[in-house]
């Protein structure tokens, strides 16, 4: 998904030059790709919608899903021709396939130019005047850039000022990267590098300026988010600091690992009234034997009790997990433990997935590999299980009224669209608003009674 879809492409100055970034993969690539777009305007780039009207196209890439490398280097193939026209276009490929694949990609793919990991993308404008000098030189520079100086870049980001927000009432703030844990499935520590915490001060100063713009509801992003420390103040302390910044009305935070819950963290999801009732807590199997092959360094157990400790602070907690099946090693036992774990929290939401290999992480090289057809076969069940969860979550919301955070119209045109606290998408009929002009609700938290639940939204009436 393109982070521009929404920018026009209007015609272009004869001095002006246009980019374009294409973000594959998580939150925190579109909060990275955001923060180039912003480093890219101060060098006078302007998006575009389209890689076809663009002086420049970066790929912002991910390396969690299958064959993503095969992914990339698919779409640089598409991306030849539009640089044997345009002989100055500029194509960069940035992110953790970026990190871990290096220099090889501009030697399968000459058409790149540029090669940078997610902890250098803060280098972007000089890496293009290196190689507009080059070129002015009669040169080709290639250029790849993949060291990890996590705090170098949390230092350039304070300097880049945020676009005015016009795309939603809510916004990404990252506050930490990186990883210690090394889960054998895993590649974060490897192209993310080690858990690096962003000062408090910039954290709040973002905050602050989002929320001037207009911005109610933030989430903390981190590969692992309750990692962060800065001060001696950990996370519980930095939510309560920005839970002060009047303006802000939510607060949410991902990605967690169950290791680095505390008691303070888990208190403040009954104290702190601005955060939200969501928690996506990673757990990945229900087995001893998978969680240790896995390098967990927790049981089955040691999650399940960490789960009653947060729905006792908050009883209407939604929690929301993910599920590898088919990990080396996985028998029919271990997967049924998996099973009965999901049974035994009942999540509002989930993400599972079939284990596949990631290049130079522990597990890829395990001998143990389960075929594909009953990776299959047991992802099916478990996520006819997980979907039947959700709906059943979403089938008890019928009749309440919950806050919503409106955003914008559907993509049908005739309803508005928000986010209930539990982050499921809330639609309300442009015909139910009576007086309300729908573009007016855009930001405000209003009140709706919820009237009909679906397997991925709920549907309702303002309740005024």
């Amino acid at each position: 998904m393109s982070m521009n879809e929404q920018s026009g492409d209007a015609a272009k100055s004869s001095n002006e030059k246009t980019c374009f970034i294409k973000t594959y993969g998580c939150q925190m690539n579109v909060y990275d790709s955001q923060r180039m777009e912003e480093a890219l305007a101060a060098a006078g780039y302007r998006p575009v919608a389209s890689a076809e009207n663009a002086d420049m196209v970066i790929l912002n890439t991910c390396h969690i899903r299958e064959k993503a490398a095969e992914k990339v280097y698919s779409e640089l193939g598409r991306l030849k021709p539009l640089k044997q026209q345009n002989k100055d276009m500029v194509i960069g490929v940035a992110g953790c396939v970026a990190q871990a694949e290096g220099a090889e990609i501009i030697a399968r793919a000459p058409v790149v130019d540029m090669v940078f990991g997610p902890q250098t993308f803060q280098q972007l404008p000089a890496m293009l005047d290196e190689i507009d000098d080059g070129r002015a030189r009669g040169d080709k520079p290639k250029l790849v850039r993949t060291e990890f100086p996590a705090a170098e870049k949390f230092d350039a980001l304070q300097a880049i000022a945020r676009k005015p927000v016009t795309r939603s009432p809510s916004a990404f703030v990252t506050v930490q990267e990186g990883c210690d844990k090394f889960c054998t499935f895993c590649v974060v520590p490897y192209t993310r590098g080690e858990e690096v915490s962003r000062a408090r001060a910039d954290i709040i100063a973002e905050a602050r300026a989002l929320v001037a713009e207009g911005v109610s509801e933030i989430t903390l992003l981190g590969q692992n988010v309750n990692a962060w420390e800065h001060d001696g103040t950990r996370l519980d302390g930095l939510l309560a600091q920005l839970g002060e910044i009047e303006g802000l009305e939510r607060l949410r935070f991902t990605t967690s690992h169950p290791r680095d819950m505390d008691a303070a963290l888990i208190a403040a999801h009954g104290d702190n009234k601005k955060l939200m009732p969501y928690l996506h807590l990673p757990v990945q199997s229900g087995s001893d034997t998978v969680l240790k092959a896995m390098n967990r360094k927790h049981s089955a157990r040691d999650y399940i009790e960490l789960v009653k400790k947060f729905r006792a602070a908050r009883p209407d907690l939604a929690l929301s997990s993910d599920f590898i099946v088919g990990f080396p090693g996985e028998t029919e036992v271990d997967f049924a433990a998996t099973m009965a774990l999901v049974e035994e929290v009942n999540y509002a939401q989930a993400f599972s997935f079939k284990y596949s290999p990631r290049p130079g992480t522990p597990a890829a090289d395990a001998a143990t590999q389960i075929d594909e057809a009953v990776k299959a076969a047991r992802l099916a069940r478990l996520q006819e299980l997980l979907n039947a969860q959700q709906i059943a979550f979403n089938q008890a919301q019928k009749g309440r009224v919950l806050p919503v955070l409106f955003d914008k119209p559907s993509k049908s045109g005739d309803q508005m669209s928000g986010r209930s606290p539990y982050l499921q998408p809330v639609h309300v009929p442009f015909d139910s608003l009576g007086n309300h002009d729908a573009a007016a609700l855009r930001g405000r938290i209003l009140p709706v009674e919820i009237t009909g639940a679906h397997a991925n939204s709920l549907s309702g009436i303002l309740a005024l």
